[in-house]
């Protein structure tokens, strides 16, 4: 099969606005006429269903979960990326889009990462008018703080919750679809199967996991955003409920799969404490805004209390090897400097396999009532599972896990108009997964983005959904 991504043409700022104008519109009368079945109701898939709905199609929208609200994505904690310039320091649509083709090492289709740009303004407005309380300055203006691997500041945020919020203002617009009776919503409900019809999706085999019942239910198009195989590596931070059934079932009706080596690298986690754990909790990246990341310099002082360790003998060392950057280093850089630093013996907790995160001077500078107003829910989740006080605890110096294994970047393979399987589009964290025939993802997959939100494309998925030309209703 040839892998031809059918990437519009023109200008690289034009490709998207030419390609809009060009497709063939279908008037809201005909929407009527489309059934669309949503697998999944996370970010992508609520938005997915919610979008599609008020544009007038049919909608059926299946999770397993008893409540779209108990998604994974409720997880994301950092922030959600756009190129507003609130803070007026340089940021620009061009800068947002090459910071993202250079956290992902080149490997995204710049038409996909430009198009995010362009749209991300729009995506924090549409949020914003969802009633997702993003953080606001005094003066009631949204706040922006900065992320890994860009030196402005452009992330919206809720604390350290943004992947809640954001998700309940997903969950509140499918909700108000169901109301209307445009989507209908099949909880606790598990894919068993994709029918495939002369090479284009046109169904599903489903079960119901309260009565066992088996069922299927045909439509002109199939959206999975069902989440990924993450859960692969042993310390995945992934719940257990993303078992990959509905990707596999997929690949093995003849969609590609590729890339599965692509797994991003996190380098904030609270450390493992043991053999016996199976599952590592994720530390916002956020953090690394206040917090320094260092070592001791000598293997002799991992033992002692890190408040007993004089600066003289401290290794900061992505401040030391990355100054540009500083502790804002991208993701896999700090994880990959991290890592080295536990090579080297120099690692501190359990098994030695952590660094420190230290507050001291940010608590210091700013006071803790403001690092506990940035950063609480993340201290008292700390808390929960330490058993410390993490913003007293040695001047509040945590220590963080060197890596772990948390986002994968491959999966089902699909191009412009999602019409079959091509090379990989990209992105880790957008995981609709689709065959064919006509539902438009604009922003999708863009490569190892290791460095950015893990929320950013989620809600810009159903953007745009036009069938080809020639194509009828089911």
């Amino acid at each position: 099969m040839p892998l031809n991504a059918q990437i519009p043409s023109g200008p690289l700022a034009q490709k998207w606005e030419q390609y809009k104008f060009d497709l063939k519109l279908v008037n809201p009368a005909n929407k009527r006429k489309f059934d669309l079945l949503v697998v999944g109701s996370g970010l992508a898939g609520a938005s997915a269903a919610a979008a599609l709905a008020e544009l007038g199609y049919r909608v059926k929208c299946f999770c397993f979960q008893d409540s779209p609200r108990r998604a994974h994505s409720i997880s994301a904690q950092g922030g959600i990326n756009a190129a507003k310039n609130y803070a007026n320091d340089g940021d620009s649509v061009y800068r947002l889009f090459y910071d993202t083709l250079k956290g992902g090492d080149f490997r995204a289709r710049e038409a996909n990462v430009y198009r995010l740009a362009q749209v991300s303004g729009a995506i924090i407005d549409q949020c914003v008018a969802q009633g997702v309380p993003f953080a606001r300055e005094y003066g009631g203006l949204l706040a922006n703080r900065s992320f890994g691997g860009a030196q402005v500041s452009r992330t919206f945020y809720a604390r350290g919750q943004t992947g809640q919020q954001l998700l309940l203002g997903a969950y509140q617009a499918l909700c108000r679809q169901i109301g209307l009776g445009t989507v209908k919503m099949f909880p606790r409900t598990e894919m068993l199967d994709l029918v495939v019809v002369d090479g284009h999706a046109q169904g599903i085999v489903v079960r119901d996991l309260v009565t066992g019942q088996i069922s299927s239910h045909a439509g002109d198009a199939v959206v999975l955003a069902t989440g990924g195989y993450s859960n692969v590596f042993f310390l995945s931070t992934n719940a257990k409920g993303c078992n990959v059934t509905a990707i596999w079932r997929a690949y093995k009706k003849g969609a590609f799969f590729a890339n599965p080596c692509y797994t991003q690298i996190h380098p904030t986690c609270i450390p493992v404490s043991g053999e016996h754990q199976s599952k590592l909790t994720l530390m916002s990246e956020s953090l690394r805004n206040d917090g320094r990341v260092w070592v001791p310099l000598h293997k002799a002082d991992r033992a002692k209390p890190p408040a007993a360790i004089p600066e003289t003998d401290r290794d900061y060392f992505l401040e030391r090897k990355y100054p540009s950057y500083g502790n804002l280093a991208p993701r896999d850089i700090s994880s990959r400097a991290a890592k080295e630093a536990c090579d080297a013996g120099r690692g501190v907790g359990p098994g030695g396999l952590g660094v420190y995160l230290d507050f001291a001077d940010a608590i210091q500078r700013l006071g803790q009532p403001v690092i506990r107003d940035r950063y609480g829910n993340l201290f008292d989740m700390y808390e929960k599972i330490t058993g410390e006080n993490a913003s007293q605890v040695a001047h509040a110096h945590l220590p963080c896990r060197a890596l772990y294994h948390g986002r994968h970047v491959g999966g089902l393979q699909s191009h412009e108009h999602a019409a079959g399987p091509v090379r990989h589009r990209g992105s880790q964290f957008l995981r609709p997964r689709r065959q064919p025939p006509w539902c438009q993802r604009p922003d999708a997959r863009f490569g190892r983005w290791l460095f950015r939100p893990p929320l950013h494309p989620r809600p810009l998925f159903g953007h745009r959904q036009t069938p080809p030309p020639g194509h009828q209703p089911r």
